[in-house]
């Protein structure tokens, strides 16, 4: 026992910028259960959560690319907004099909991308100046395209993509009797369940595979124990949220979207030829260069990308708000930016995983929502994110400085 103990510290230790960022959200999520009595992870708020926040984690899969290469995108709030006025226009006021909107807002936010990307990648100027300049004007084509007016509401079929859950599919499982007379009898859907176990599965065989790997090129591993305890509790977690969403309303739609992408995210980062030249843009854009890398070219595609997933989160949230609105989008960026600094990307570059800033949203979502059903006030909100998003950055510096005077 001693000798797993003492190889968890120094696995946190050496890991501390991966591993410090779950066990806050391990420890904001039980802080935040006790001081709501457990309505955090009551079934219906579990719903909610993932509802109110896939936009943010889309965003968010775009954004920590954009932060390992080195850049920053000021813009997604406004072109959100934009990709979701073009959608209700398209919808609402000329009458046409309701997937012409959905598809309309994803092609809304390609071609910003390209916008972005054009100005970035081959007229040199930096991301930074490119996409405040593309918030101002996304921001103001919004009101134009509006004509300074709300639109809604969205078809029904348009509003399902993001407020949809199948449930039934593989049918139910009674689990309790309601209270009072007339009270139906409490059941968890099937499908969900086995989602939850299939997603289990997978992360199992992923994990198993990896340290095979890993051993078979002679690199440290963690032993066996410590292996086991690390996917039980990846396993519990998982289950526990399966169980929430089945006990509920069923699988959320927006679920299997952002699950979707979440899968391609992970496997452009860590397993394609573009996602090693992302990282290696950051780590050292001179080496990159020196080593073959087209710097324009994968600048210009990271942009896009970037553009694609915001127009998704843009019907997403479109069809979750059932309408669009001039000033719809305000502030998203900030969230999309923080939730990839907290889940511990560099502010240099080079360094972020997908998986730490979903993670970083879903603290971000934690807080807000808990905060929500604490009674804070919404002026005294903003002020427990900012603190958090300084704390985040001011530990990046302090494991640089530590790394190198380690040296």
């Amino acid at each position: 026992m001693s000798n797993v103990l003492a190889e968890t510290k120094d696995l946190f230790t050496r890991n501390l910028r991966t591993s410090g960022i779950y066990i806050a959200f391990v420890a904001i999520v039980l802080l935040f259960t006790i001081l709501t009595g457990g309505t955090l992870l009551a079934p219906e708020n579990v719903t909610n959560l993932v509802l109110q926040n896939a936009h943010i984690l889309i965003m968010a899969l775009g954004m920590i690319m954009i932060i390992v290469a080195g850049h920053i995108d000021l813009s997604v709030g406004s072109v959100l907004a934009f990709a979701s006025a073009v959608a209700a226009v398209l919808v609402i006021r000329l009458g046409m099909p309701w997937w012409v909107g959905l598809l309309a807002a994803v092609v809304v936010g390609i071609l910003v991308g390209a916008w972005h990307g054009f100005w970035v990648a081959f007229v040199g100027i930096p991301a930074f100046i490119v996409t405040l300049a593309g918030m101002l004007l996304f921001r103001g084509l919004t009101w134009v395209v509006l004509e300074n007016v709300s639109l809604s509401p969205f078809p029904g079929e348009y509003k399902t993509l993001a407020t949809g859950f199948s449930r039934g599919l593989f049918g139910e499982v009674v689990v309790g009797q309601g209270s009072g007379l007339l009270a139906q009898p409490q059941t968890v859907d099937v499908f969900t369940l086995l989602i939850g176990v299939v997603a289990v599965a997978g992360f199992v065989v992923s994990q198993v595979r990896s340290r095979r790997a890993r051993m078979g090129y002679n690199q440290k591993v963690e032993s066996m124990p410590l292996f086991v305890v690390k996917l039980a509790a990846v396993a519990v977690v998982a289950m526990a949220f399966a169980w929430a969403l089945a006990y509920n309303r069923g699988f959320p739609l927006v679920l299997i979207v952002l699950g979707l992408l979440i899968l391609i995210y992970q496997l452009i980062t860590n397993r394609t030829v573009f996602g090693r030249h992302v990282y290696a843009i950051g780590g050292n854009l001179s080496a990159a260069q020196l080593s073959g890398v087209n710097v324009r070219r994968v600048n210009f595609w990271l942009f896009v990308h970037m553009g694609m997933l915001t127009g998704i989160a843009a019907a997403m949230f479109s069809a979750r708000s059932n309408g669009a609105q001039p000033g719809m989008g305000n502030s998203f960026e900030l969230d999309v930016i923080a939730a990839c600094f907290i889940g511990g990307a560099s502010t240099t570059g080079g360094i972020g995983r997908v998986t730490g800033a979903l993670v970083g949203g879903l603290v971000m979502a934690v807080m807000s929502n808990g905060m929500s059903l604490m009674g804070v006030p919404q002026s005294v909100q903003p002020i427990v994110k900012g603190l958090v998003l300084l704390i985040a950055v001011a530990f990046d510096i302090y494991n640089k400085r530590r790394a190198g005077a380690a040296r």
